[in-house]
């Protein structure tokens, strides 16, 4: 595998409806900012009259499906285009597409009140549609080698929709969530293995040393291969010892990848670094899960849980948004005081939220403390990263970095 930078010579859009990133990034952000808060205060009792809307349910569907599927929203419809070559969604239909996303928020929160199947219909709309046009882009473009990408996309808005329909049905909506975070943590495992190394060999070529890095290898191709094996059985039967054994191996397998690409050379650079802690995070996540599966009595699957969502999603996401936000606005690639502070607040507060659930008595106020700095590096992103997501685009080429 080579590493490609995808430039366009176009003139894109001024302004906030310029890129798909722009809106979904900072209103992911603003959701997870906003949602831990909230969720925490109605699970202490301090929002007595929220408590119907803000139940656990919805803090698990809005972290899984709202936040993450915001993400991932923005990533590809800036990528895709740098995939295709076609023009991206940008103006009036990229505004529609974010009040879609917006309406499905609003919808979940009004659930108790619109009803279960109103607020189905509402929230599905977005996930579908998007998935409809990255599958129609690429297909049209026939680019197949990013087809699994839309087709984890597709996943992510079927997993949604059986969400609801266990909701409807008052069936449980567990297995709905397994699906959703495993499909989550699959593209996060593929992206993840592009851009990180990428990145790396681009920071170890700037600064002039030994640049060589293993793009995609038979041994990545493995370790991707037994990662979605393990999701899927996870998703489907996740305390059966096989299940947990496969996400051993998964996990062994993504921290040999991880290695390989030598992040310990990037401590000078945060903006690359924080990619490799997050890929870290979904190597232990996995691991975790799979103790949780095969040693139950000794690692609480909750607990494990959070090193998937806290961990890897919160600091790999919050990585590739950080990087997106400065790289496509023509700020300077380099990471300041506050893009420190949220990569420190993010990791703190994933790994607090993992010692949370290993005590007792002190267990709500680590909560409290973990959601606090969790969030807080939610909002330091929208404050530090809102004015260039909002303002327009500077006179220089933008670029997506992009492994072939």
């Amino acid at each position: 595998m080579t590493t490609k930078a995808s430039t366009e010579s176009r003139t894109a859009p001024a302004g906030f409806l310029s890129r798909g990133f722009r809106p979904f990034f900072l209103g992911s952000a603003v959701l997870a900012a906003v949602a831990i808060p909230v969720w925490v205060a109605a699970y202490s009792g301090w929002l007595t009259f929220a408590q119907d809307a803000l139940t656990l349910e919805w803090h698990t569907h809005e972290l899984i499906f709202g936040y993450s599927g915001g993400v991932v929203a923005g990533f590809a419809l800036t990528a895709v285009p740098n995939w295709t070559g076609r023009l991206p969604v940008s103006g009036r239909p990229l505004a529609g597409l974010f009040a879609l996303w917006i309406v499905g928020r609003m919808a979940l929160l009004s659930a108790p009140w619109i009803g279960a199947g109103a607020a189905a219909v509402l929230d599905a709309a977005f996930p579908i549609i998007l998935s409809g046009y990255l599958l129609r882009e690429i297909i049209a473009a026939g680019n197949l080698r990013n087809l699994p990408i839309a087709g984890l996309v597709s996943a992510l808005a079927l997993a949604n929709v059986l969400w609801h329909t266990a909701r409807i049905l008052e069936w449980d909506v567990a297995l709905a969530e397994r699906c959703g975070l495993a499909v989550v943590a699959l593209l996060i495992s593929i992206v993840g293995g592009r851009v990180t190394p990428s990145f790396t060999h681009n920071w170890l070529m700037k600064t002039g040393r030994d640049a060589a890095m293993p793009m995609m290898t038979g041994l990545d191709k493995l370790a991707l291969a037994v990662t979605a094996a393990a999701l899927a059985a996870w998703a489907a039967v996740p305390q059966a010892t096989a299940t947990g054994l496969l996400l051993l191996a998964a996990g062994a397998a993504l921290a040999a990848r991880l290695v390989r690409w030598r992040g310990w050379q990037t401590v000078s650079e945060p903006l690359v670094l924080i990619l490799h802690i997050g890929y870290l995070w979904m190597a232990a996540a996995l691991v975790l899960l799979g103790l949780s599966a095969v040693w139950p009595d000794h690692v609480d699957p909750q607990t494990a849980l959070h090193a998937l969502t806290a961990g890897a999603i919160g600091t790999m996401t919050l990585g590739v948004m950080t990087r997106a936000a400065l790289g496509h606005t023509g700020s300077p690639l380099a990471a300041g005081g506050a893009t420190i502070a949220i990569y420190v607040l993010v990791s703190a507060g994933a790994l607090l939220r993992f010692v949370s659930g290993m005590a007792t008595e002190s267990y709500v106020t680590l909560l409290i403390i973990s959601g606090a700095m969790w969030s807080g590096a939610f909002a330091l992103f929208v404050v530090s990263y809102g004015p260039c997501l909002v303002r327009p685009l500077r006179p220089v080429q933008g670029r997506i970095d992009e492994t072939e």
